[in-house]
């Protein structure tokens, strides 16, 4: 493999998407057949070396075939056509503690996982102190998993994958789990592996991580390789690419990442009533409603109110507010951003709304134009200016002789 930790040669994988899966005998034999489905290309034609030694990041859209490809390197896929080789002891790190009993102990899933992944009881024996403290699980080692928090769970399970000490690893997002504290461990982890000589194969959504912690990165797209090239420049590609907005039409455009997906954006009253002209001296809600396609971590909401302009008049975050959940899970859900008043000019609005994992570079969702309204001044109105400030005219003080003081504003 001439100094190769991983070659992928012309590798292609296909799934079956089915259109109306039978699901029974008689079904099958009333519509006369097997069931209908089509061929979904996750990998074509994709061929590409990672360095013995070397941090590799793999870059994409979801459903750009980032996770098929981790998981023909690991073996647990087999592709239809082409070959993949590697060299030396592998952990994969795909489904961390996917291998895990939920009615056994944490102690007792160590032994069960770590056997799983080849490591002797002898060895577990020697790093369980470690793989306990690294996860942050002290208190409940002895308590059943099924007790654990998901990120407990997650901990857990990358613990013991790090402590195998393999000369290949393989990460699918698992640099995303966890708090800031249990990331920078994670990383510190990574660079130790790097100063052995190791080779970890990474993909994760978080463009700073890999700008920072790979060396070289590829970039997939529709399962097709793109490029290949240092990991900054093929950051600075993939991202140039990815936020061109797709235009919806009606003025609506939106990009993103795709593991959640606004459904709506609504503007409330107090009384929970939608209204589609605010006034800009009472309180208004922002509802975002979403789909999420699959969980993040530490979910960053924010909103962007602009004028006709496209200036910014109004913006918020989650991290401005430091409201920041730990996990969003797969699903329907909505998220409420109340505004004591909108004090703007009159005139027309729109919402941009966006959601993205803390600290990512990509959102997952970025929707501009989906949500316009007017503020209605009723009958007070103002000449000018980005703000509307209730005010008034109260007296006019003139010819008054007893004034004094000196006469600043008018030529001596």
């Amino acid at each position: 493999m001439s100094g190769n930790a991983v070659e992928v040669r012309n590798v292609s994988k296909t799934f079956r998407v089915y259109h109306d899966r039978n699901q029974s005998i008689k079904a099958t034999v009333l519509k006369g057949g097997r069931a209908k489905y089509e061929e979904f290309w996750a990998l074509r034609d994709v061929s590409l070396d990672v360095q013995q030694g070397e941090t590799f990041g793999l870059l994409g859209l979801n459903g750009s075939g980032k996770s098929t490809l981790l998981k023909c390197i690991a073996g647990i896929l087999q592709p239809n056509t082409g070959t993949v080789a590697s060299r030396g002891r592998m952990a994969a790190m795909l489904e961390v503690g996917s291998g895990f009993h939920p009615e056994l102990t944490g102690r007792e899933n160590i032994y069960l996982n770590a056997a799983i992944l080849g490591m002797s009881d002898s060895e577990v024996d020697r790093k369980l102190d470690s793989m306990i403290e690294f996860a942050g699980v002290e208190r409940f080692i002895d308590h059943p998993v099924k007790n654990y928090s998901s990120g407990m769970y997650v901990r857990l399970g990358f613990a013991v994958a790090i402590h195998t000490e393999p000369d290949l690893m393989l990460v699918d997002e698992v640099l995303a789990v966890g708090d800031k504290d249990f990331q920078a461990k994670c990383l510190q982890k990574f660079d130790d592996l790097k100063a052995e000589g190791k080779t970890v194969v990474v993909v994760s959504h978080s463009m700073g991580t890999m700008r920072t912690f790979c060396d070289r990165a590829a970039w997939l797209e529709n399962g097709e390789l793109q490029a290949v090239g240092t990991a900054s420049d093929i950051v600075d590609r993939y991202t140039g690419e990815a936020e061109r907005p797709v235009d919806l039409g009606d003025g609506i455009k939106r990009f993103g990442s795709g593991e959640v997906q606004f459904t709506d954006i609504e503007l409330l009253r107090e009384d929970g009533t939608p209204l589609d002209a605010v006034d800009p001296t009472r309180p208004v809600t922002v509802r975002l409603s979403f789909l999420a396609h699959e969980p993040i971590e530490r979910p960053d909401f924010a909103i962007s109110i602009r004028d006709a302009q496209q200036t910014a008049v109004f913006n918020i975050t989650g991290h401005d507010r430091e409201w920041l959940p730990e996990r969003l899970p797969a699903g329907h859900g909505s998220v409420d951003i109340r505004i004591a008043s909108l004090p703007v000019r009159a005139g027309g609005y729109h919402v941009v709304a966006d959601v993205r994992a803390e600290g990512a570079e990509i959102p997952a969702d970025k929707v501009w134009g989906a949500k316009r309204f007017g503020v209605n001044h009723g009958g007070h109105s103002t000449s000018g200016g980005t703000l509307y400030l209730p005010s008034g005219f109260e007296s006019l003080r003139s010819g008054d002789d007893t004034a004094t003081g000196t006469l600043r504003l008018m030529p001596s």
